[in-house]
């Protein structure tokens, strides 16, 4: 027997963010959150997220236990414009009935609302993850990604989900220099347009810039579909979240003459292994594999990159991924994982064509009519 409930108390909560750990205990490629982090990410109290988005949680359990878990999400910025009713935090057992059960109960809950549609996974807002991973099920995801079995995307197509829109991620050795006609082609585009990298020697000079970087980020990716505008208060929480434990070494700003900044681009280390090592505890232990990962990692992801409108298709994202490749040579970073990128999106790819870039990693967004 099959029974879906929502999540009401803190204890079903903790339930609630605790079943993957379940579910993927014998895994060896899924890399489990801090536990802390996912609590506060979905407790209304806690998250300023709720000022513009809701969210109903719900665990299924299949003879007493539990088997499932999903979120129902409604950002209230894409509405009307988007009557869209956001799915994430799935996870199942291998059972379609328990599937059925779990969308067939949010999909009640978006006509309630008038919603027209459902679509992801996703989460609150561009920020958070996306995608199920449809390609490239026997590789470690990172911090950045999901990872599931490879029987979700089948129980979403039984049901009648639809491909929205395809991620694809890539796999680039570090090579040991940059080529030459690359070097020579960024110092050509920073020439002609008078454009310099801003350096920092801390976090806290790095963060002078930080709500411009945000800023330039709204402008770089409102055309992509289904992006929603990063909030002020989002702002915050990704600069005490993210920025300040980032090394100012792997974050790359371009200014223009005037000092405004025009592109940026965000790397890291890779925390997976350190995050696996965690299992979802900072302490006692957890934060220690962390700072180990930061300052000595053989894997690099590129995490985020953006470039002001007024500048796309001129050249600096090579201007970027040069500065990039000098800092992990630098850390004797061997390996770098390209963050997903939208499938048409060629620009971005031709960066790592002469890198001999390898396809290891494909996600997928679902849509379905509700």
């Amino acid at each position: 027997m099959i029974i879906v409930k929502e999540v009401r108390k803190k204890k079903e909560l903790l339930r609630f963010v605790k079943f993957p750990f379940q579910l993927y205990k014998n895994s060896p490629y899924w890399v489990p959150p801090i536990i802390k982090e996912e609590l506060h990410t979905l407790d209304k109290t806690k998250n300023p997220v709720f000022k513009n988005a809701e969210a109903r949680l719900f665990l299924a359990y299949k003879d007493s236990k539990i088997a499932g878990r999903i979120a129902a999400i409604i950002n209230h910025l894409e509405i009307p414009k988007q009557k869209k009713l956001r799915f994430g935090w799935f996870e199942v057992i291998d059972d379609i009935e328990v599937t059925k059960a779990l969308f067939n109960t949010i999909f009640e809950y978006g006509k309630q609302q008038e919603l027209e549609y459902s679509e992801g996974p996703c989460g609150f807002s561009n920020m958070d993850k996306a995608g199920m991973l449809i390609d490239g099920f026997d590789k470690v995801n990172n911090m950045t990604t999901h990872y599931n079995p490879v029987y979700y995307p089948k129980h979403l197509e039984e049901l009648g989900f639809t491909k929205r829109m395809d991620w694809v991620e890539y796999s680039i050795n570090t090579p040991e220099k940059v080529p030459d006609k690359v070097k020579k082609f960024s110092e050509l585009v920073l020439k002609r347009y008078q454009l310099t990298h801003l350096k920092f020697n801390s976090s806290k000079e790095l963060l002078r810039y930080a709500d411009n970087m945000f800023d330039l980020m709204n402008r770089a990716f409102e055309s992509l579909p289904s992006f929603s505008p990063i909030q002020p208060y989002q702002v915050e929480i990704y600069k005490k979240k993210y920025l300040k434990f980032i090394h100012p070494d792997f974050i790359d700003f371009i200014a223009d003459k005037d000092d405004k900044l025009v592109a940026f681009s965000i790397t890291m280390p890779s925390f997976a292994k350190a995050l696996q090592k965690a299992r979802g505890r900072l302490f006692p232990f957890g934060f220690i594999h962390l700072l180990r990962a930061r300052k000595k990692n053989d894997t690099g992801n590129l995490y985020l990159i953006g470039v002001d409108p007024e500048y796309q298709g001129k050249g600096l994202t090579a201007v970027i991924f040069q500065s990039v490749m000098i800092n992990f040579n630098k850390r004797k970073i061997k390996y770098v994982e390209t963050n997903p990128e939208l499938e048409e999106n060629t620009a971005v790819q031709a960066l790592w064509k002469d890198y001999d870039p390898k396809l290891f990693k494909r996600w997928r967004t679902y849509k379905k009519i509700l």
